[in-house]
C-alpha cells in the first residue's frame, strides 16, 4: 500500500500527527456524488482496494444517505449493504462505518471496523463498549430537514461548544480514540460553511482531533461558479469539483485538521504528500 501504514494494525497504526486521507465507499444508490457506483460487494472492495492503493489511511463505509432531503432506509437494508463489504476487508485496513444507527455501529465494529463516524454525535457508548474510536460530527436539524433554514447565533462559538461536549462524552465513555467534525454542509449555509473553514483554529482546543468533509459539496460548486464567472445562483456538477476539493482538504490540514473525508483520493494524498513536505510531519497539521 502506498501510504505507508500498517492498516492491519488497526487504530494504532494511524499516524496521529497527520495529515490523514479517509476515502468514502458508499454502498448507496442515491449519495449525491457516487450513488450507485459501488452498489455490489465486489465493486466496493475493489473501490475500497484502489483507495488504499492510491494513499487512503482509513476507508469510510457507509449504507444511509445523509445527503440533504435523503430519505431514510431499515436497519435490515443498511446492514445487508455495509457488513459483507466490512467482512471482506476486515484485517486488510482501518475502516470507519458511518452510521446514525447503534444497531449498525455495533454489527460493524464486531464485524471488523475500528471508529464509528456518527453524523448524530449520539454513537459514543457503542464505540466505548469495543474500546474503539468515534467521530462526533455536528448536524442541526436531520437530513431530510437540515437545510430549510439553519440558523445560529455564532456559528464558530456555537459549534465549537458542542465539539467541546462531544469529546467530553467520548472521553467519559472510554473511546479508544476521538475526533470531532463540525458538520461542513450539515444544516449550514455556505456562509456558515465558509466560516467555519475561515476559523477552524478556533476549533482545534475543544479537546479532540478534527475530521473536516468538504469533498464534492454543494458549496465548492459554488465557489467553482463563482470562479468560472457563472451568474449568481449557478453551480458546477459534483464531478467537477475537484480542484476545490483539494484546496479546501490542504487548508484544512494547515488550520489544524487531522484527518479530511474524501471522494478523489489519489489527488488528495499527493496534496497531503506536498503539505508533509513543506510543513514537516513532526508538526501538529
Amino acid at each position: 500500500m502506498s501510504n505507508g501504514f500498517d492498516q492491519g494494525g488497526g487504530l494504532a497504526a494511524l499516524d496521529q500527527s497527520g495529515p490523514l486521507v479517509m476515502g468514502i465507499l458508499n454502498t448507496t444508490p442515491d449519495s449525491f456524488s457516487d450513488g450507485g457506483s459501488w452498489g455490489t460487494v465486489d465493486r466496493a472492495v475493489a473501490h475500497a482496494e484502489q483507495m488504499l492503493a492510491d494513499g487512503a489511511h482509513i476507508i469510510d463505509i457507509g449504507g444511509e444517505s445523509s445527503r440533504p432531503g435523503a430519505d431514510a432506509v431499515s436497519q435490515t437494508e443498511e446492514l445487508d449493504r455495509v457488513i459483507p463489504v466490512i467482512e471482506r476487508l476486515a484485517g486488510r485496513c482501518v475502516m470507519s462505518i458511518d452510521t446514525a444507527k447503534p444497531e449498525v455501529a455495533d454489527a460493524a465494529l464486531r464485524a471488523g471496523a475500528h471508529i464509528v463516524n456518527d453524523i448524530t454525535a449520539s454513537l459514543e457508548e457503542v464505540a466505548g463498549s469495543h474500546a474503539a474510536g468515534w467521530i462526533a460530527m455536528h448536524m442541526q436539524g436531520e437530513p431530510r430537514t437540515m437545510q430549510e433554514n439553519p440558523s445560529y447565533d455564532d456559528v464558530v462559538s456555537d459549534i465549537a461548544a458542542s465539539l467541546s461536549d462531544y469529546s467530553e462524552r467520548g472521553n467519559r465513555a472510554g473511546v479508544a480514540q476521538m475526533w470531532v467534525d463540525p458538520g461542513i454542509g450539515f444544516g449550514k449555509t455556505t456562509f456558515h460553511n465558509l466560516n467555519l473553514l475561515r476559523d477552524l483554529k478556533n476549533m482545534t482546543n475543544v479537546g479532540a482531533e478534527l475530521v473536516i468533509g468538504v469533498s464534492r459539496k454543494r458549496f465548492v460548486g459554488e465557489i467553482h461558479a463563482l470562479s468560472d464567472r457563472m451568474s449568481t445562483g449557478e453551480t458546477v456538477g459534483a464531478d467537477d469539483r475537484l480542484e476545490g476539493s483539494v484546496f479546501m482538504a490542504v487548508w484544512s490540514w494547515w488550520e489544524g485538521a487531522h484527518i479530511v473525508r474524501v471522494h478523489d483520493v489519489r489527488a488528495t494524498a499527493a496534496a497531503a504528500r506536498l503539505l508533509a513536505t513543506f510543513r514537516p510531519t513532526s508538526q501538529s497539521c
